[in-house]
């Protein structure tokens, strides 16, 4: 039988959004993910500037925040966001890869919360941070 840490990362692999955005799950365990998005031009919403647009990042940070709550020990199940904030802080670097690393904090019987950060190469300078609540599927 499959881990529920092995569950997650198939559900995160398999949604085609993900797919087609060109994600990848690099870590996943105890409440933590961490996906990778590879620059792509067709992802660009400055075409002057070559700067991904604001919506693909938020999309790598709302799956992987998802993928941290499925990961939770403390998560019988699935998923859904209920509330996402992202505050932009700059935009990342056109040819750069953008990564989020997510931490689901705090787990109740139906709510999960969680904080994440977007990053280019340059690490210690994020491009965005949020935090959101998710639902917490099944019951304990």
């Amino acid at each position: 039988m499959a881990s529920k840490t092995e569950i997650a990362r198939q559900f995160i692999e398999a949604i085609p959004h993900s797919r087609a955005l060109g994600m990848q799950l690099t870590e996943l365990s105890d409440g933590v993910a961490v996906i990778e998005m590879p620059y792509d031009s067709r992802l660009v919403g400055d075409p002057e500037t070559g700067v991904i647009h604001g919506g693909a990042v938020s999309a790598l940070m709302d799956t992987c925040c998802g993928a941290a709550v499925m990961s939770h020990p403390a998560n019988p199940g699935g998923t859904a966001t209920i509330d996402l904030r992202i505050d932009y802080m700059r935009a990342a670097k056109p040819g750069q890869r953008i990564t989020a690393r997510a931490t689901c904090y705090h787990v109740t019987r139906s709510v999960a919360f969680v904080r994440a950060t977007a990053t280019d190469e340059d690490a210690d300078n994020p491009v965005a941070a949020a935090t959101g609540a998710f639902t917490v599927e099944g019951s304990r």
